[in-house]
């Protein structure tokens, strides 16, 4: 008998895959930080004899490389892919033996899928004749296909269109219950479209209900194309890094940073992040310390607005979050922190200064706040469904080099859930502004009494 898996990554929204038999496995798109993998093969009491890629990523930086060296495992990539490492590079139709110790073999063969990237490919494993799972990447996701403009913003719509022909080619090839295990789209922004929640999928089920299969290719390549959404700006740098071959992790502590090295880091413009939970950073922080949750998307939305490169202080309420942080950061090419502390805000700051703080409230506090200036944050595609009347819109992600476009006076932001809005308020707090963060969901503002202009 065969097994599944599944290795998730919800900062990002991606999973990887361990796959085999009684004596050996594959493992697909594995992360950075790659001892999860390690774990799994050992609780299966299996050897990894294989580490394979469905395309050069463009969300994360991949522990492929590192963890075929660290195995022995034969490390497959699509051979069109321009890589500067060495690898057994991988066409369509290439299969591989991955464990044939039970009654029957279990195999992987490559399938050319190209329109997430030009060389992308899935892999079907089969046991014995029998296709039994698709390792579709970033080509037919649940409900969706990986984004088709990553590369190269003029080959788009061309890749738009393999998508299409791509999906087809999966749902044409392989049976109804043939299960489909994608690497995005479980919130991660390599997704083209929504997954509405769905954790498991068939071959059978998105013949129903994917639009890539769903809807002619004329129709599926425009609508796709004009419900993109924006591209994370550290991605820019994940694609390079994965050609290139990732270094080996470093995940020892960073250097410990005393009050007095936090308070000349934050004199150098360096980035002091306190990685507390909203309501506690809000109570009291380091004055011009920002907020990024580490329980919520820490990798993505500080990967996105730092500055690459820019040195990064890490204040955790406790190392365990601080080595979490860590784990979470490499993923995404965020290496090495300049230095960190635990604790909170009485050992982060200088004797006899006081921590800083700001109010939050909720839609309805603010239905009661005629005038009041208004900062949604959320993305241009959250907007588009509906937004407060008068208020005024900067996404996160462009926050930080628009502040002076905001009216002066206190201003309340707000987001979705609160996430977005904590980080904003942390940024408008540290520029010296008055702030109040809306720690709400959206959905309820019409019902306190806002005026929410339908989209």
């Amino acid at each position: 008998m065969f097994f599944v898996d599944t290795l998730d990554l919800p900062g990002l929204g991606n999973r990887g895959y361990l796959a085999g038999g009684s004596r050996t496995a594959v493992a697909i798109d594995p992360p950075r930080d790659f001892a999860q993998v390690i774990e799994a093969a050992a609780r299966r009491g299996v050897r990894i004899a294989y580490v394979v890629e469905t395309h050069v990523h463009n969300d994360y930086v991949s522990g492929g490389l590192e963890l075929a060296r660290t195995t022995g495992a034969r490390y497959l990539v699509p051979a069109a892919a321009r890589v500067a490492f060495a690898r057994t590079p991988v066409a369509d139709g290439d299969t591989v033996t991955v464990d044939e110790a039970g009654p029957e073999a279990l195999r992987l063969t490559a399938v050319a899928t190209p329109g997430h990237t030009p060389h992308h490919t899935s892999y079907v494993l089969r046991e014995g004749e029998r296709p039994v799972a698709a390792f579709t990447g970033g080509s037919l996701l649940i409900g969706a296909v990986g984004r088709p403009d990553l590369v190269e913003p003029r080959l788009t719509e061309d890749l738009a269109r393999a998508q299409h022909a791509s999906a087809h080619r999966l749902a044409a090839t392989l049976p109804d219950e043939t299960t489909v295990l994608p690497t995005h789209g479980f919130g991660s922004f390599c997704s083209s479209g929504s997954t509405d929640g769905a954790d498991t999928s068939t071959i059978g089920a998105e013949k129903k209900a994917n639009p890539a299969l769903t809807t002619d290719a004329d129709t599926f390549v425009a609508e796709l194309i004009a419900g993109l959404d924006d591209v994370p700006a550290y991605y820019a740098h994940m694609g390079p890094a994965n050609a290139a071959g990732p270094a080996p992790l470093d995940l020892t502590p960073p250097a410990p940073a005393t009050p007095h090295d936090i308070a000349a880091r934050l004199a150098a413009g360096e980035w002091i992040v306190d990685l507390r939970h909203r309501l506690a950073f809000a109570a009291g922080h380091v004055a011009g310390s920002l907020n990024f949750e580490a329980e919520g998307q820490l990798a993505t939305y500080l990967a996105w607005l730092i500055p690459w490169g820019k040195p990064v202080t890490l204040l955790a309420e406790t190392p365990e979050q601080l080595a979490s942080a860590q784990r979470e950061l490499v993923r995404v090419g965020i290496d090495r922190p300049a230095a960190a502390a635990t604790g909170g805000p009485a050992d982060w700051l200088p004797e006899g200064e006081t921590p800083r703080s700001f109010r939050r409230a909720t839609f309805a506090e603010l239905s009661a706040q005629p005038g009041a200036t208004v900062l949604d944050v959320r993305r241009d595609a959250e907007r588009a469904n509906g937004w407060i009347t008068g208020s005024v819109h900067i996404p996160v992600h462009e926050l930080p080099l628009r502040l002076a476009e905001l009216p002066e006076g206190e201003v309340w932001v707000h987001c979705a859930g609160g996430t977005r809005a904590a980080i904003a308020a942390s940024f408008l707090d540290a520029a010296g502004r008055e702030v109040v963060a809306v720690d709400d969901a959206f959905t309820s503002a019409p019902a306190a009494g806002l005026e929410v202009v339908q989209g």
